[in-house]
């Protein structure tokens, strides 16, 4: 049987992180009811304003991680077809799997502000274009 690779190891991992990430948001809105008289949430989404800012950051935490899972998962995949994992695909993963979760953890808890939380994120693009240089690399090679 052939191993299992970290890079898909770490793409499982964050598959399932994403998987959960709506429980913070859903938690802070069953916590916080809407006021009296408030449009049923049903019909249209309540005003992310109305709920306390964590409830809003984790909101938007998970929109985050999707813009960057749906790249990485991809380019995870392409690289495990054409067999093109090296050791560069490999800590780029592991970078890439702890700077989204002390990503998310960071801007829930409020902590990852100015400059943290756009560096986070923007290590997260750079894994996924050294992702993408890897894809090429390996098809040129």
């Amino acid at each position: 049987m052939d191993t299992f690779p970290t890079e898909l190891g770490i793409l499982t991992c964050l598959t399932l992180f994403a998987a959960t990430m709506w429980i913070p948001y859903i938690v802070g809105v069953v916590r916080n009811p809407l006021p009296e008289g408030a449009p049923d949430t049903f019909l249209r989404p309540g005003n992310l304003n109305d709920l306390p800012a964590w409830v809003h950051r984790a909101h938007r935490a998970h929109l985050n991680l999707l813009e960057q899972f749906v790249p990485f998962a991809v380019l995870v995949l392409i690289l495990d077809r054409v067999d093109g994992f090296t050791a560069l695909t490999y800590w780029v993963a592991i970078v890439f799997f702890w700077v989204r979760i002390a990503h998310a953890v960071g801007m829930i808890g409020g902590w990852a502000r100015m400059p943290l939380r756009p560096m986070l994120y923007n290590i997260g693009w750079v894994c996924c274009m050294l992702l993408g240089y890897a894809v090429f690399a390996g098809a040129l090679a």
